[in-house]
């Protein structure tokens, strides 16, 4: 029986994928006949580096190897090393960048350190490169990093802070490694026990993360990551739907600097989209009575047009000790749309 259910699961992924990838075909032959084929081919390699990614009042920047992958991670830490760990884990399409905010604001607490998650920016990433890479992307993967990563800067445990992607990661982490989070801070990222049901009940979400399909086909995502210069990067950052709701919160610098992520020299753009292939292509996980164990804080943007805020509800029955705090007016990006105050909303929390 569960065979039979993977080859379901398996067959009506694949259709939902072509169907999106021919919504997407059609885009890109408009935008051509419009643009011209130079243009969406037109992507530039960024082969200096945008100077706010080597501000010294981000942080300084390091690197470890981990034992088990050996792949070198790349990170930014500020605060003295004798301070407690507050370890902060990016989405995508983004880098450690995105927690430019928080690690200045909380270095004098703690040591803030912001990583490359696996195959982004600086990060090595594993072999084989594209498509078939997907298996070195599972979450068993991406949670086994954070662990070994924890260990690699020295410490026993850390508060554990998440967006997007390093949200999915973060509770997953907290679920099996309960003795390795002191507290999680979860921002704009369901629970994973909560996500699946309240997609199958809610078309409208399912609408929405019609991405999360597409990105299971082979090639086009990456060409469409880069096409018109890396458009889809400007579009979540800056664009009506998706982006930030404050003009200014994502400068042309910083959208720069994400850019750079994606369009350095040798870079593996397969390696961000095999996060969302790796998630759907392996087993469903059963989450009946897994709890989360530390005291949990989820801070909200609700005008996310990615994830709805229903998807906040019954999260408290996975988590105990469980906040819930919205940001009215703040997009997907929550932490770089309001960072005052995220940076308040967190900073009442962690001192209570």
């Amino acid at each position: 029986m569960g065979f039979l259910s993977n080859i379901v699961q398996v067959v009506t992924t694949w259709v939902i994928a072509s169907f999106y990838g021919s919504l997407v075909l059609f885009y890109v032959v408009l935008r051509i006949i419009r643009r011209g084929p130079r243009a969406f081919f037109g992507y530039k390699v960024r082969q200096g580096r945008p100077k706010c990614l080597d501000d010294p009042e981000q942080g300084t920047h390091g690197y470890v190897r981990l034992k088990s992958s050996g792949l070198r991670f790349h990170y930014v830490a500020a605060g003295e090393r004798d301070k407690p760990l507050m370890l902060c884990l990016h989405g995508f399409p983004e880098c450690w960048y995105s927690w430019r905010h928080q690690l200045k604001e909380f270095r004098n607490s703690y040591r803030v350190v912001a990583p490359d998650l696996r195959g982004y920016g600086e990060t090595e990433s594993p072999q084989p490169f594209g498509y078939w890479g997907w298996p070195n992307f599972s979450v068993s993967h991406l949670t086994n990093d954070v662990q070994e990563l924890i260990e690699a800067l020295g410490y026993s445990s850390c508060t554990l802070v998440a967006h997007d992607w390093g949200g999915i990661i973060a509770w997953l982490f907290a679920v099996d490694h309960p003795d390795l989070v002191d507290k999680l801070i979860v921002m704009n990222a369901p629970h994973p026990g909560t996500f699946m049901k309240y997609m199958r009940t809610h078309f409208s979400q399912f609408r929405r993360s019609w991405y999360v399909f597409f990105y299971q086909l082979p090639w086009l995502p990456e060409n469409m990551v880069k096409a018109f210069d890396f458009q889809l990067i400007y579009g979540a950052f800056k664009g009506k739907g998706m982006g930030c709701k404050r003009r200014d919160a994502v400068t042309e610098e910083d959208l720069e600097a994400f850019k750079y992520t994606f369009a350095r020299p040798g870079v593996n753009i397969s390696a961000a989209i095999n996060y969302y292939r790796a998630m759907l292509k392996q087993p469903p996980r059963s989450y009946k009575g897994t709890k989360v164990t530390c005291p949990t804080l989820m801070i909200w943007g609700d005008q996310d047009a990615a994830l709805e805020v229903g998807l906040t509800e019954g999260t408290d029955k996975f988590v105990p000790d469980f906040t819930l705090k919205m940001v009215p007016g703040a997009s997907h990006w929550v932490q770089q749309d309001q960072p005052e105050v995220v940076n308040g909303i967190m900073r009442d929390w962690l001192k209570a």
